[in-house]
């Protein structure tokens, strides 16, 4: 139970940040060729910080 409800938040929380992460670079007009690499870099920090979370979730419960 506590898996899926940090895995549907994590997607959630995920897509999130990559919209703001595309606002960010629209407003910022960042060449096409640097974009996939700002992606890349935020979603891998994103996902070490969920998985971060979710063993913090599992060790307190």
């Amino acid at each position: 139970m506590l898996l899926m409800i940090v895995v549907l938040f994590s997607v959630f929380y995920l897509f999130q940040i990559n919209r703001m992460t595309y606002a960010l670079c629209m407003r910022r007009e960042i060449p096409e060729e640097n974009q996939p690499k700002i992606f890349r870099t935020i979603n891998i920090l994103i996902t070490i910080l969920l998985v971060s979370f979710y063993v913090e979730i599992l060790y307190a419960v």
